[in-house]
């Protein structure tokens, strides 16, 4: 039995203290705020509950995965309800699509809206989508990394993932099985999640599509941040320790480089035989471990963009063709992802994201009143030399005429907006809630590891590790962190 200390009670420390725990170690999470969640964070302001994280959830049974570690269920914890649809999206010549969940249900909708032809090309793609999945998951991603000499113990999935085209790019790869503009963007617009544009993602991350569009998207019955609240039950029911309002200072090593335990900034010492951190790496190097200089590429690597996000209280109703997650695309597509990655400019013609979880979850604000959750895709601080004093008031002008002319009620009672600059306040390197991009350098065995061996004990979890950004890969990595602290 090891002493593990894990800093962050976000989703990733969260699935690796459950992972631990499970293991039989003994387990103290240190979160520096008075609830969990980290990224995942929750506003509650006037009446009206905000989830100041990532709204969408997918791939449910990797939460399963980490409830089943200490022998429970996330039904036990918190109650998952699958949206049908997924989303509403809606396009510049006015016409719309929902993406519902699973094979059958989303081909009935392209064969309504879209013909017969692209019904039958939906089929191969799900086929296609399913085979990546199957190949890379248990072989790529929820897999530990100990070089890039590591892809070659897999030398049959690698040629798989040659075969389906998977280093080919993912615009493209859609782009050719589709008739139908709209399809190529509601099956690639995904890239964006791993800090890329569709024309430039390797074709491998339509394993997102595949997750999101076909697997389905899950809403907590009462919000997103009802996960980590579950998870933290879970843990400490299970026997883990959480800590609220514990803000760990440093990671302290002994003369031979292992980590002895960390330090509080109330100079209490916390020891431990191993120590997970979650915080962004640059962050973690710089505030946590000074005397250890980060990895090249957590230093100089290429950061995703980021987003201004604008939480709303409003009063008043929603009309019936909007829904839970609705998705504005722009009529400018590649023109609008230069904008992004290469001008460092917000977009001319944007596409937007909004979510509206009363929809779902009505108690998350006064009757009569909606939350609205409205994302813009803007460069990070790495590439864009923007102002956002001066930026954010501009954008909000902007996002309310176009949440005007769109249709939604914007009566407004509260508020809140988030641009990059309050990302990179709360610890977030480049000014990105995304962490680092998932270019071929950095991905798989080429990302950040998730040890360092210059400190022996040390383990990093989330997205600025191993395997990457969004709510399934983070659970991942807390899963794979815990496999790194049993093989000490």
């Amino acid at each position: 039995m090891k002493r593990v200390a894990v800093v962050g009670a976000g989703l990733s420390g969260l699935s690796a203290a459950l992972h631990l725990t499970g293991a039989g170690h003994r387990v103290a999470v240190l979160e520096r705020d008075s609830v969990p969640g980290g990224r995942s964070g929750v506003l509650e302001r006037e009446g009206f509950r905000f989830d100041t994280g990532p709204v969408v959830f997918t791939m449910l049974d990797l939460l399963e995965e980490a409830f089943a570690a200490v022998g429970r269920t996330t039904s036990d914890y918190v109650t998952m309800k699958l949206l049908d649809p997924a989303y509403h999206t809606f396009f510049a010549d006015g016409s719309s699509l929902l993406v519902r969940p699973g094979h059958e249900l989303m081909r009935e909708e392209i064969a309504a809206q879209c013909g017969p032809e692209d019904a039958e090309a939906f089929d191969r793609f799900v086929a296609w989508l399913k085979r990546l999945n199957d190949v890379e998951l248990p072989h790529f991603i929820d897999a530990n990394f100990s070089s890039p000499l590591s892809l070659l113990r897999s030398p049959r999935a690698a040629l798989e993932l040659v075969r389906l085209g998977a280093f080919g790019r993912l615009g493209a790869a859609v782009e050719r099985r589709f008739d139908d503009e709209r399809l190529h963007r509601v099956f690639s617009f995904q890239a964006m999640y791993a800090g890329l544009a569709p024309a430039q993602a390797l074709a491998l991350y339509a394993v997102i599509t595949y997750m999101d569009s076909v697997k389905g998207v899950w809403f907590p019955e009462d919000g997103m941040h009802a996960v980590p609240r579950a998870m933290a039950r879970a843990a400490t029911d299970a026997g883990a320790e959480v800590r609220y309002g514990a803000t760990v200072e440093r990671v302290l090593r002994g003369a031979d480089g292992a980590v002895t335990g960390v330090r509080l900034t109330d100079g209490e010492v916390v020891p431990a035989d191993a120590v997970v951190v979650t915080a962004d790496l640059p962050v973690a190097y710089e505030r946590l471990l000074p005397d250890l200089r980060a990895p090249r590429v957590a230093r100089k690597g290429r950061y995703s963009p980021s987003a201004v996000v604008w939480h709303l209280g409003v009063r008043g109703e929603l009309p019936p063709h909007l829904g839970h997650h609705n998705i504005h695309f722009g009529r400018a597509w590649d023109e609008a992802f230069n904008d992004l990655l290469k001008r460092g400019v917000p977009m001319a013609d944007p596409s937007r994201f909004v979510a509206v979880p009363t929809v779902t979850a009505p108690d998350a604000a006064p009757p009569g009143h909606h939350t609205l959750y409205v994302l813009e895709p803007v460069p990070n601080l790495q590439v864009g030399r923007i102002d956002w004093a001066v930026e954010g008031p501009k954008m909000r002008g902007r996002m309310l005429a176009f949440l005007q002319e769109a249709g939604y009620p914007t009566e407004i009672v509260t508020e809140e907006l988030v641009t990059p600059a309050d990302w990179a306040a709360q610890g977030m390197a480049a000014g990105t809630p995304f962490a680092l991009a998932h270019t071929f350098p950095q991905t798989g065995p080429f990302r950040p590891r998730n040890v360092d061996r210059r400190a022996p004990g040390l383990v990093f979890a989330g997205s600025g590790t191993t395997p990457g950004v969004g709510i399934p890969m983070v659970l991942i990595s807390g899963k794979l962190a815990a496999q790194r602290v049993e093989e000490l």
